[in-house]
Order: C-alpha cells, then sequence, then structure tokens
C-alpha cells in the first residue's frame, strides 16, 4: 500500500486530502512544519507528495513585495514544501499540486503569481458551504488531458484569490487547462518531468468537481506504488 506524504499547517487542515487518498487504497503520513526534519528523512517509506492548498506564498519567493493585503504567509511551510518537491523531483517520486501547491509549483520552476484575482472566490465562502464555480478547459495532449479527459470544459470548484497567467507562468512548465473566461491557469505540467501535475481547483472536495477530477487521487497513488515497488 502506497504511503503519499500530504503537506500541511496543522494535521486538521489536511484531514479532505487524507480521506481521498485512504478511500482510494493509499496511506497519508502528514507532514507539517513542526514535524518536519528533512526531506529524506520525509520521504522515509513513502512514495508520493501531494502538496495541499492554504496560505499565500511569501512574495519574497518570485522576487515581490506585497502589492495587497495579502492573506497570512507561513514561511516555513514553503521552505519544507519547496525542499520536498525539490526531493521528491531528484528521486522520481510522482507530484499532485492542488491549489496553493501548483502555484509553489510555477515558483518553484521561477515563476510567479498574481497576488490577487477578483471575482475567483466567494469572501464568505467557509469549509461547509458550496463555493464558486468556473469553467476550466483541458488541453488536448496534455497528460491532464490523459488523465481527465481532454478537449472539454469543465465546471470545477473557485476557491483561491491568487494564480496565474501566461505572464507569470514558469518557462519550463506548460499550461494543460486555463479558464476560458479570463486565462487564469488551471492546471500545470512539466515536460521534463511526466510526474509532476498541479491543478488551481480543489478535487478533494469531491462533491464540487466532476467526478474524472477525482482520477488524479487514482493517478498519484498508482504511480506512487510503481515508485515503491522499483525501490524495493
Amino acid at each position: 500500500m502506497p504511503n503519499i506524504v500530504v503537506t500541511a499547517t496543522g494535521p486538521r487542515e489536511a484531514i479532505p486530502y487524507t480521506a481521498s487518498i485512504q478511500s482510494r487504497g493509499g496511506q497519508a503520513k502528514v507532514l507539517t512544519p513542526k514535524s518536519f526534519i528533512s526531506a529524506e528523512d520525509s520521504f522515509i517509506s513513502a512514495s508520493g507528495l501531494l502538496l495541499c492548498g492554504g496560505y499565500d506564498l511569501e512574495p519574497s519567493l518570485y522576487g515581490e513585495e506585497p502589492k495587497i493585503e495579502i492573506e497570512e504567509t507561513f514561511r516555513a511551510r514553503d521552505d519544507m514544501e519547496l525542499a520536498l518537491l525539490k526531493y521528491a523531483i531528484s528521486c522520481e517520486i510522482p507530484v499532485l499540486g492542488i491549489c496553493r501547491g501548483m502555484q509553489l509549483i510555477n515558483v518553484a520552476f521561477g515563476g510567479k503569481l498574481l497576488q490577487d484575482i477578483p471575482n475567483h472566490r466567494d469572501p464568505l465562502d467557509q469549509d461547509d458551504q458550496k463555493p464558486l464555480l468556473h469553467s476550466t478547459y483541458v488541453s488536448p495532449g496534455s497528460r491532464l488531458g490523459a488523465i481527465i479527459g481532454a478537449g472539454a470544459i469543465y465546471r470545477v470548484n473557485s476557491l483561491h484569490h491568487q494564480g496565474l497567467k501566461e505572464a507569470q507562468r514558469a518557462p519550463s512548465l506548460l499550461a494543460s487547462a486555463y479558464s476560458p473566461d479570463d486565462g487564469i491557469i488551471e492546471a500545470l505540467e512539466s515536460p521534463d518531468y511526466p510526474l509532476l501535475i498541479g491543478v488551481q481547483c480543489h478535487p478533494e472536495r469531491e462533491k464540487e468537481v466532476p467526478k474524472s477530477f477525482l482520477k488524479l487521487f487514482d493517478w498519484l497513488i498508482n504511480w506512487a506504488e510503481f515508485y515503491q515497488r522499483g525501490s524495493l
């Protein structure tokens, strides 16, 4: 049974992500800045990485000062996840980034972020309420498209106020989905590292996305199991 490192600021934040992994036959190893020792230590008995949603990234990581009164940042978590991502790629461990996780992938590869995007999240949204929905187009020929289906427009949840467009995209990454309404990039992948996918929506909120998006968890678990078998 593959074990997936799940990053979060605190254990409670990780609950919906671990539930999606465990319901599909995987195990979850929750890692927080408080429990983090080193990237190498984190992947002992683990063979996958899930970068979860959460706090805004520290703007200095992409060479900017705060342009607005951004939400609270947590630099210790930024540093932890950047170290984990770097190690995972060096060891060819599969990585799935969700919301903040996708944004962190973009920054790690040299991209930037839009520090505030209007109309992408209801300011009154809470975890137990239904969020705004928006359209996402998945590009044909992308790895994401091979997993969930390409050339289609999906309706997904919208729980972010930061993100990126083409001008902020890391040059070495490809946009595999975008919002046809405003051009916000909704998914990223790497042509050089096939085991890396980031999505802007929150598929762990399983009732708020098309069922095909839940295949992302199967993708992560299956590749983690493949990696685990190869390392035995």
